[in-house]
């Protein structure tokens, strides 16, 4: 049964995070839906327009098996103001789905007090905002606990998808996905 991914896109989310995610997990073979936050066409932060499959709201009662959030300051400060994320956020909680957050988009989870206790990472600058909530990892690009999967930044954004990944379809697909872009996978 094919996998299928939320990927979350507000304005001012960063670029790479997002496209390199959706990109290597449609190789992978997930079946990625893009939710705007808010739009279908989203401006992201380095003024780069994407359209969206849908909006949160539209997706919001569909069922998936994952959720994932960009990084980018002004993307991650839009989720974080969203009380229908929150919502979503909170159900995937509940029911043991993964939940995924890169660079800034960790602050997202500390905001709508999901995943509270856990170990996670997230771009630097952030380690004081979570590090009293969370346990926090800065060794490490990608900080997998139970169903909270949390990276590092644009830099990466590879490994983070790629462990998503392996999650969702398995480390022998990955592999072979990793292999086909000429990524060296750890």
């Amino acid at each position: 049964m094919t996998k299928k991914l939320l990927m979350l896109l507000p304005h001012g989310a960063e670029e790479m995070e997002f496209v390199i995610c959706v990109d290597v997990l449609r190789r992978c073979g997930v079946d990625v839906v893009v939710a705007g936050l808010t739009d279908k066409t989203v401006k992201c932060s380095r003024d780069v327009v994407i359209n969206a499959d849908t909006t949160l709201d539209e997706a919001a009662n569909d069922d998936f098996d994952a959720i994932a959030l960009p990084g980018g300051l002004g993307g991650s400060k839009a989720m974080a103001g969203s009380t229908k994320l929150g919502e979503v956020l909170e159900s995937f909680e509940t029911k043991g789905k993964l939940i995924a957050a890169i660079c800034a988009a960790p602050t997202v989870l500390l905001t709508h007090s999901v995943a509270l206790g856990k170990t996670l990472t997230s771009y630097p600058s952030f380690k004081d905002d979570l590090a009293g909530k969370y346990t926090y990892v800065e060794d490490k690009t990608v900080v997998v606990d139970g169903n909270l999967v949390t990276s590092r930044g644009p830099g990466t954004a590879f490994d983070f998808a790629l462990k998503l990944g392996e999650i969702l379809v398995g480390l022998e697909k990955t592999k072979q996905v990793a292999t086909g872009m000429l990524y060296d996978l750890k």
